[in-house]
């Protein structure tokens, strides 16, 4: 589960200072230089409307190395050991504050490239503008990951069949969507998903829908593995 704004800044305060070893070169840098880059635990940059979070939020990560030549194509390097618990969520988020039933259509199109080993997730990260509500659509995944919660069956919604499963981190609901095959490139069409939640589950009301967020929950890359997001979209109106 990703963290908020909000507990990235909580733990930003609170934590310990996670030990990130020696700064490494950016292997995931395309051939020409990138825009921006960063090691920085919480490294963070705007770029055409996107904001890039590096996000080392998990205990005992390694080292991770973020790039972007805009925000919408943009990688990391990552080197965290091969234990359980998820160690960071590099990603890109897009703004979009509007209520459910005022929108008409909200759409992604996303297309990465992820490594065919460790352990992580690339997943949208959606929360309402009160942080009481976490939608996370799982595109792709390898290794031994797994959703909060219970599994509450399976359904096509948004142009993909998911298995949802339905929990709580102890300060918010998170509802998951786990895409039953993975996919690394496509377009989500992300309102019906909310509406379903909202009219169909009843698991919330006509909430409004702040934060945005594509990028790598990552639990494991031992030796180093990059991750990059070749391309992305956000349409909402």
């Amino acid at each position: 589960m990703a963290t908020s704004t909000l507990g990235r800044v909580a733990k930003a305060l609170i934590a310990p200072t996670l030990a990130l070893g020696a700064t490494v070169g950016l292997a995931s840098a395309p051939a020409s230089a990138a825009v921006w880059s960063s090691c920085d635990q919480w490294g963070s940059t705007t770029l055409n409307g996107y904001t890039l979070y590096n996000d080392i939020w998990g205990s005992g990560a390694g080292s991770q190395c973020i790039w972007a030549n805009s925000g919408t194509n943009w990688g990391v390097w990552a080197d965290h050991p091969n234990t359980g618990g998820i160690k960071s969520y590099p990603n890109a988020k897009k703004v979009i504050n509007k209520s459910i039933t005022s929108m008409s259509s909200l759409s992604s199109s996303y297309n990465v490239t992820v490594p065919s080993s460790g352990a992580y997730e690339t997943a949208y990260d959606i929360w309402d503008t009160g942080y009481k509500y976490e939608i996370m659509l799982w595109v792709n995944k390898t290794g031994a990951v797994g959703p909060l919660g219970t599994s509450q069956g399976t359904v096509s919604l948004g142009g993909s069949t998911w298995t949802v499963y339905k929990g709580n981190n102890g300060s918010n609901d998170v509802f998951s969507f786990v895409r039953t095959s993975n996919s690394g490139s496509g377009t989500v069409n992300i309102l019906p998903i909310l509406k379903w939640i909202k009219d169909t589950k009843g698991w919330f009301g006509d909430v409004t829908i702040g934060d945005l967020q594509l990028g790598f929950e990552i639990t494991s890359s031992s030796g180093g593995l990059n991750f990059t997001v070749n391309s992305e979209s956000v349409s909402s109106s």
